[in-house]
Formats: C-alpha cells, structure tokens, sequence
C-alpha cells in the first residue's frame, strides 16, 4: 500500500472520530511522527537471511550425502563396464532386426 495513501486514509479516519478525554495530549502527533519514521523494508536484509539459511541447509544436505556416499559399500558384483551396457542397451533393436532378416 502506498504510504502518502495510508496516511491520508488514517488521517480521514481520525477527523472523523473526535478524540475524547482519555486520549493523552499531542497523543495523535507522537503516531504521526512515528508513521513518518518509519521506513519500509523492502531492503534485502530478508532474503540475504533467508538465503543464508537455505545455504547453510544445502551444504548440510550435501556432506551427509557426500559422506553416506564415501562410507557405503559398493557391490561389485552387478558393477559391469557401464560404457558397454550403455552401448548394448541402444543396439538392441538393432540387433533384432538384424537377425528377423
């Protein structure tokens, strides 16, 4: 929402709605000055935090994963050249049409 917006709106509000005895004196000028004090955030204060948070998680994720990959027993029974497997898988077609010929 625009600022200048807002204040006019809260401004229409409050001349609407006279102040009565319990309301502390220059009480409306104190919210005033605090209004115009105020900065908005649309610094990237935020999302530098947020970011750094998702770092930090992302390199947490990758160590664990990087060890469970380091101390995991590899099976070499099913590890076959995976260049030639490669290779067999693609040429099987063409090794059916080969021999229906």
């Amino acid at each position: 929402m625009n600022p200048a917006e807002l204040q006019k709106k809260l401004i229409a509000a409050a001349r609407a709605n006279p102040p009565g005895d319990g309301v502390p004196y220059a009480f409306e000028k104190r919210v005033m000055a605090l209004l115009a004090a105020r900065t908005l955030n649309t610094n990237p204060v935020l999302w530098v935090r947020g970011l750094w948070r998702a770092a930090v998680s992302c390199l947490a994720i990758a160590l664990m994963l990087g060890a469970w990959a380091f101390f995991n027993p590899t099976t070499t029974a099913n590890a076959g050249d995976l260049s030639q497997n490669f290779e067999n898988t693609l040429l099987a077609a063409v090794d059916q049409n080969a021999q229906t010929q």
